[in-house]
């Protein structure tokens, strides 16, 4: 095929690829309008509306409790949205999310209920319209001393299968057995009531009127018959039903968290604008900076973009507001790949190679850089996933599917369309740009400098918690650390927050609960807030809280924001923050151990990740009274992690690849200063680009999205100095180079 031909074809493809995602992004397929943007999930921080996670009190669940009380309790929240979303998290823990409501007391309240399990002789049944033939299904009331049976007698429940003894054909049936008390009193009622319907009700409904066909008296039974139980799923639904009702199971609300939906529209306006504006912006530089290439990598990341949507309608991911913070930060990310190969490509330039040469070079000897920086990144994301709760997941899958999909656009999307361009005749070399020689710089003579500069950090992060601990709190610890309650209400833009108005909140949340709170004001983005802070709130408390300010601020309940988190909740995640982390660095350190082959290569880059950790760390620390530690300091600092040890792999890949090909005699800090000052522009402007996309999001994002994009900014000005001037002089010592620095140190004098 004509070459030109080919390369016609090839930006055909990616341009048609690109314009289908286009329309499926934003317009949709078909009725439903299926992939549209707008069918993606929204979480609760986004649209509002109520979550709650429940705690067995049972020590140790079985499965088969847990999986039946998640089952009973979906349907049960069905009622309030078909959108709620009842999920397990732990062995013993269930949270429900129900979007789009208000009424949280309400729902709370019938949520928090144990669930009933009664059976009545059909015939004392009547519907809420009073009339005595109810069907399944429908509400049913009765009288207390109607009840015959409750779900405690029953033992077990599951469905099976067995053969009709008039028929002889194998049939679904539900077999139940009895417990000792509920034998006797069966036997009673089948003997009395032979030829009856007994009904089923749960929760208020009928679920099924079975007739009792025989005397059973050993306690064992099934029930069996009627077109439903053609379906298998019916008779699974019906034993499911009967054994939750005999659920020793006892569920205790140790969170619970009220959205109003005003700022989390504001945070997705504010958080898409900034992704749209820190786009274009990241467009810009990698066009400046490399050129035609550059207008390669800005289509691959309109594709990357259209493409992360389509996989978020695809995978019913629920996006949360740090999963948008996810995006963001992964389209910085997404061309560091980009940076690693166009860097290849200028230096195959520089030594005479034609375009196509150096393209197809250049894709080569960038791979294994990629691979290895984004499998890191990606064990970051995954132990955030396991250890993270909530939101904190949310930012995990982002993050995930954007590297995943940042590696596909960089090597196949990209590697098209430059091939393309040259098959086309863009091959001029001015237009790719050649790498200069570069004078090599002395990093490793220079190696007291960097300790003064770390050792400066340090000391003003243990100078910090000293000056917090004397003035009472070492950290400034939001809800998901230390428990309690927050109760927020929404004022009128217009109207300004007073002293009277604070005083007003804080006596109406002691005159219902009880309990003396912490007032403080807010506003965000033109979303105007006074907060109560207070140990944590009973159901009973919230709710009094709630329906007493809002008669006080003459508001609707809906513009008031509560949350509540047990004590035992903030304890498991301060614990998760530290293992993930922990965990985090182990799996790194094996991984880079194994792909390098040596163990001081993998403990070098994990101390230039705890540098950077205390270094994201000190921000918390010296600006306590700004941001808070909470849930999101456990992603920051995952975040900080993977993207840290990204940058260093890549100068580490290159000290690899230079002590191949350097002469047995060649001092290695001579190589190492080599490495580092060839991959020193790569680590700039791969580091410019996600600080643009992080800094935008500072400036344009509400307050929790603010308190997790600093840190991160501080976060990859560190990673991108650790891995030039930490993590390969932490190397040359612990291979055993450093014992006697003489050579580096005659190195920089030769150079001077």
């Amino acid at each position: 095929m004509n070459s030109k031909v080919k390369g016609v074809l090839q930006v055909m493809l990616i341009v048609v690829l690109i314009a289908a995602f286009s329309y499926v992004a934003f317009i949709g397929i078909g009725k439903a309008n299926l992939g549209n943007a707008r069918n993606i999930r929204l979480g609760l921080d986004l649209q509002g509306g109520v979550s709650v996670t429940y705690q067995a009190k049972k020590a140790n669940p079985t499965k088969q409790e847990m999986d039946d009380t998640v089952y009973k309790m979906q349907q049960r929240v069905e009622n309030f949205s078909t959108e709620a979303a009842v999920y397990q998290e732990g062995s013993n823990r269930i949270t429900i999310d129900i979007p789009g409501v208000s009424n949280s007391e309400e729902i709370l309240k019938k949520l928090g209920q144990a669930g009933s399990l009664q059976f009545v002789m059909y015939s004392n049944l009547k519907d809420k319209e009073g009339n005595t033939e109810p069907k399944e299904g429908d509400e049913v009331v009765f009288e207390e001393s109607d009840i015959e049976m409750d779900g405690t007698m029953i033992a077990e429940a599951n469905a099976t299968n067995s053969q009709n003894e008039q028929t002889g054909v194998s049939e679904n049936v539900v077999a139940i057995k009895l417990t000792g008390k509920g034998t006797k009193k069966f036997a009673k009622l089948t003997s009395e009531h032979l030829r009856e319907q007994l009904a089923i009700v749960y929760d208020g409904k009928l679920v099924s009127a079975p007739v009792l066909q025989n005397e059973i008296s050993d306690g064992e039974c099934i029930i069996n018959g009627g077109e439903d139980f053609k379906d298998r799923a019916n008779v699974e639904e019906l034993a499911a039903t009967l054994r939750i009702g005999a659920l020793p199971l006892e569920l205790e609300n140790i969170h619970h968290n009220t959205v109003g939906a005003t700022l989390g529209s504001e945070a997705l306006k504010s958080s898409l604008i900034a992704g749209v504006i820190g786009l274009i912006l990241v467009m810009i530089f990698m066009i400046v900076m490399y050129r035609l290439p550059g207008v390669a990598a800005s289509i691959a990341l309109i594709f990357y973009v259209l493409a992360e949507l389509l996989l978020l309608n695809v995978l019913n991911v629920t996006l949360t507001l740090p999963g948008i913070a996810g995006i963001i930060l992964s389209i910085g990310m997404a061309v560091d790949a980009n940076c690693i190969i166009f860097t290849r490509i200028r230096e195959e330039l520089a030594t005479g190679k034609t375009v196509a040469s150096s393209i197809k070079n250049g894709f080569s000897k960038a791979l294994s850089a990629i691979i290895d920086g984004n499998v890191t990144t990606l064990i970051a994301a995954f132990v955030l996933f396991l250890k993270g709760s909530g939101t904190v997941k949310g930012f995990a899958t982002t993050l995930a599917i954007g590297i995943i999909l940042s590696m596909f656009t960089a090597i196949i999307v990209t590697r098209l369309l430059l091939n393309s361009f040259a098959y086309l005749g863009a091959t001029n070399i001015k237009l790719y740009g050649v790498q200069k020689e570069r004078k090599t710089i002395d990093f490793m003579g220079n190696w007291k400098k960097y300790v003064i500069i770390s050792g400066a950090v340090f000391v003003l992060c243990i100078g910090g918690l000293i000056f917090n601990a004397a003035r009472g709190s070492v950290l400034n610890y939001s809800l998901d650390f230390v428990g309690g309650t927050s109760t927020s209400i929404s004022i009128d833009q217009k109207t300004e927050i007073t002293d009277a108005m604070k005083e007003d909140a804080l006596a109406v949340v002691k005159q219902a609960s009880g309990l003396n709170g912490e007032v403080s004001v807010s506003d965000d983005k033109g979303v105007k807030k006074i907060t109560v802070r207070t140990t944590a709130l009973t159901e009973e408390q919230d709710g009094e809280v709630r329906r007493q300010l809002a008669e006080k601020f003459a508001i609707d309940q809906g513009k008031i924001e509560s949350e509540t988190i047990s004590g035992s909740v903030s304890s498991k995640m301060k614990q998760d923050a530290v293992l993930a982390t922990l965990i985090a660095a182990v799996c790194m350190l094996l991984y880079i151990w194994i792909r390098f082959r040596k163990f001081a290569t993998g403990a070098s880059a994990v101390l230039a990740l705890v540098h950077d950790i205390i270094a994201v760390f000190t921000v918390y620390v010296v600006a306590s009274s700004l941001i808070q530690v909470g849930s999101t300091f456990i992603a920051c600092m995952l975040t900080i992690v993977g993207y840290s040890i990204n940058d260093t792999i890549v100068v580490f890949d290159r000290i690899r690849e230079n002590r191949k090909g350097a002469s047995a005699r060649a001092d290695l800090a001579d190589v190492i200063n080599k490495s580092i000052t060839e991959t020193l522009s790569r680590s700039i402007n791969t580091s410019i680009t996600t600080f643009i996309m992080v800094f935008v999001l500072a400036i344009l994002g509400v307050s929790s999205v603010r308190q997790f994009a600093i840190p991160l900014i501080v976060g990859i000005i560190s990673g991108c100095y650790s891995s030039v001037c930490v993590a390969a002089p932490l190397w040359y010592l612990l291979s055993g180079k450093g014992k006697n620095n003489s050579k580096a140190v005659s190195y920089a004098k030769k150079n001077k």
